[in-house]
C-alpha cells in the first residue's frame, strides 16, 4: 500500500475517469470531478469537459487551447453546462445546433423569463413569440 497522498491521487484519478461517463445534467453539479482548463497549448476533443472558474464547460470543437480562449470568452469553441438546480439559467446564444434550447426550455433574458416553444431553438428570447413564450 502506498501513502495516504498516493492512495487519494489515485481514488480521484479513478472518480474522474467515472465523471467522463455522467450526463451533462449530473456533472454539472460536480465540476471538482474535472480537469480545469489551461491555456497552454492542451489539446481538447470535441465533447469533453472542464471546469473554469467554478462552473463546467463542454468542449464544441477540438482545438489546442490558447490563453486568450478561455472557456467564458469562446463560444465557438465552449457552452457552458448549467447547473440543473438553476429553473431559469440566463439565456446565452447558442452557437450551432449541438447548444440550442429544446422545447420547453427554460431560460431569462433582459429581465424576464422565457420557455421555448421550438426545438433546435437559437433564437433571442423577446424577438419573436413563436419561439420564446414570456411567462409571467
Amino acid at each position: 500500500m502506498g501513502s495516504y497522498t498516493e492512495r487519494a491521487i489515485e481514488t480521484m484519478a479513478r472518480y474522474r475517469t467515472a465523471a467522463q461517463e455522467l450526463s451533462d445534467a449530473k456533472a454539472a453539479t460536480v465540476p471538482e470531478l474535472f480537469a480545469h482548463w489551461s491555456g497552454e497549448g492542451i489539446g481538447y476533443q470535441t465533447g469533453g469537459r472542464v471546469q473554469y472558474n467554478g462552473l463546467l464547460y463542454k468542449c464544441l470543437t477540438a482545438h489546442t487551447s490558447q490563453e486568450s480562449w478561455t472557456p467564458d470568452k469562446s463560444p465557438s469553441l465552449w457552452v457552458r453546462i448549467d447547473d440543473p438546480a438553476i429553473e431559469w439559467p440566463e439565456w446565452r446564444a447558442p452557437q450551432g445546433s449541438e447548444d440550442a434550447y429544446p422545447m420547453g426550455a427554460k431560460v431569462s433574458h433582459n429581465g424576464k423569463r422565457y420557455v421555448s416553444q421550438i426545438d433546435a431553438n437559437t433564437a433571442e428570447p423577446g424577438t419573436d413569440e413563436r419561439w420564446w413564450k414570456e411567462q409571467a
